[in-house]
């Protein structure tokens, strides 16, 4: 939070003494969101869309295995 402040600051600054245009602006804080929200999924450790398919599918499977192993355990009883 105090870095996002500092920079915060420094933008203000620059645009003060007219040394940012909107365009330049713009792209900073572009840059800047799209680093945050990229240390935000590396924290939150998600998946893509294909990595959760492989990983349901396979949880499926198991479901499947683990039902037949039950069943046939009941019937050798």
């Amino acid at each position: 939070m105090k870095k996002y402040d500092q920079f915060l600051g420094n933008v203000a600054e620059l645009i003060e003494k007219g040394l940012f245009t909107t365009k330049d602006l713009k792209k900073e804080l572009e840059e800047a969101l799209k680093f945050k929200i990229e240390n935000l999924t590396n924290k939150l450790n998600l998946v893509s869309r294909e990595e959760f398919e492989v990983q349901k599918k396979i949880i499926n499977k198991l479901q499947i295995d683990l039902k037949k192993s039950k069943r046939k355990k009941i019937l050798k009883r």
